[in-house]
């Protein structure tokens, strides 16, 4: 009996590598379109037509989750490239898909849980029905990518979006850059501390795709986060705990941004207050492993190097 298909666009980072391995020991047979010329991929340029367009025919699962990183200054080139590469890759998938014969079953496309607007204090937390949508650089891409997603005309394919928090693993990401830096002390609250942090174990992000994908009654927007968003002060506390350093560097909103101009980034992705929880995904019966943040951080900086 053949393998089901799933059609990964923009996979070769951290979670596109995780979501390779979980679905492959699934049963599934994974193809990664990719821009680098690779063994096992099949190479497209996310704007254009081309033979790549083939590999969609009868995909059990597409899921698109090409752009180019957020991690840069924002300058008026970068602007344009995260904004375009998200756009433009989504829409030639569209046109893809609405050119098969046979198109996938579903069509899973990335966005970011940073589309609501900065939350903080004791502001209700953003649900996918009452979430307050921000206006900002990275809020308005955000929107543009899911517009594009929504415009495509692909009627015999379930559409969803997930609208995904920090998610964290011990061998990519975010974490394992914030674990060595909190070894030297640098596991103190940035800026206030008070901002919220939305966030997610990488296992249950895998299997948050399971179950979306195989649950044909579900499509729309989902938040994918954990249920319990934590303030900055509190998470750094965990890191703090566990490393237990000798000494502690304050980490004041004057010295992140220059901390963030010499390493080429914004400090908006450690000082926005994301408070975020994935409300339809629990309405719908999903069971997070790692609903804490100390659970997961347990599990996860046990396996940091």
């Amino acid at each position: 009996m053949a393998r089901p298909k799933m059609i990964l666009a923009g996979g070769s980072g951290f979670l596109g590598r995780r979501l390779t391995r979980h679905f492959t020991q699934l049963g599934y047979h994974v193809v990664l379109l990719s821009r680098r010329n690779t063994p096992n991929t099949v190479q497209w340029d996310g704007r254009t037509l081309g033979p790549w367009a083939a590999e969609l025919e009868g995909a059990a699962v597409l899921l698109n989750m090409a752009g180019r990183s957020v991690d840069c200054r924002y300058t008026a080139r970068n602007r344009a490239a995260i904004t375009q590469s998200r756009i433009k890759s989504t829409r030639v998938l569209g046109e893809a898909v609405a050119a098969c014969q046979n198109p996938p079953a579903v069509w899973i496309n990335s966005s970011t849980a940073t589309i609501y607007e900065d939350t903080t204090g004791d502001a209700p937390a953003n649900t996918e029905a009452t979430g307050r949508i921000g206006r900002n650089f990275s809020e308005m891409v955000a929107q543009q990518w899911e517009a594009m997603f929504w415009l495509m005309p692909t009627p015999s394919t379930r559409r969803i979006v997930v609208r995904t928090a920090i998610v964290l693993g011990a061998d990519g990401g975010a974490l394992p850059v914030m674990a060595q830096l909190a070894k030297f002390g640098l596991s103190t609250p940035q800026s206030t501390g008070q901002q919220w942090v939305s966030w997610l174990h990488v296992q249950d992000f895998c299997r948050a795709v399971e179950f979306l994908i195989g649950r044909p009654v579900l499509e729309g927007t989902f938040n994918v986060c954990s249920p319990h968003p934590i303030l900055n002060q509190e998470f750094t506390s965990l890191l703090d705990t566990h490393y237990r350093p000798k000494w502690h560097i304050p980490q004041p909103k004057w010295l992140l941004e220059v901390g963030a101009f010499l390493l080429g980034t914004e400090t908006e992705l450690v000082l926005k207050s994301r408070k975020v929880v994935p409300r339809r995904l629990q309405d719908a019966g999903f069971q997070f492993r790692y609903p804490t943040c100390a659970g997961a951080l347990a599990d996860l900086l046990a396996q940091v190097a």
